[in-house]
């Protein structure tokens, strides 16, 4: 099945499976963290870190980021891993699965544009939980932060109009 696949995307977008893992990540490595403030990742990984998420930088380019040092590769990440946040092109991602399974990661996140099928069906296949072309603050924002605080995947509030009879 190609990528496009709604329903072969859907493996990978399931919300219980978003919401496990927001229920149990605590430490996130962002691959390809940058330091500047304009890149999406940088976006992502300040949010998460306001969110009481701890963050290492994994990027051999970077040598600090948020004032913490950042790391070459997900081996030299002092600390457990919980989730795998990738901001990578999807050639890159077999190999980052590869080296989150080693580290004992609990999840591999792939972020918006990030569509890897060898790479979320390695990390499935290990174990692991998968979550593709999702952002992860915005599932965040979505389940857990602001935009649940105001009805949002709550049923409380819809876009649906009324029936007027």
């Amino acid at each position: 099945m190609s990528a496009a696949s709604p329903d072969w995307m859907r493996t990978y977008q399931d919300p219980e499976t978003i919401r496990k893992i927001l229920g149990y990540a605590r430490r996130v490595a962002i691959v390809g963290l940058s330091s500047n403030p304009l890149r999406a990742s940088n976006f992502v990984g300040f949010y998460l870190r306001n969110h009481g998420y701890r963050v290492f930088a994994v990027n051999p380019r970077e040598r600090e980021v948020f004032g913490d040092p950042a790391y070459p590769s997900l081996a030299d990440v002092p600390e457990p891993i919980d989730v795998v946040d990738v901001f990578r092109a999807p050639e890159f991602v077999p190999a980052i699965a590869d080296e989150a399974i080693a580290v004992g990661a609990r999840a591999l996140w792939l972020q918006f544009g990030v569509i890897s099928p060898e790479g979320a069906a390695k990390a499935a296949a290990a174990g692991l939980d998968v979550v593709m072309d999702r952002c992860m603050k915005i599932e965040h924002a979505r389940y857990l932060g602001r935009m649940h605080w105001l009805g949002l995947n709550t049923g409380v509030i819809s876009a649906r109009r009324p029936r007027m009879e």
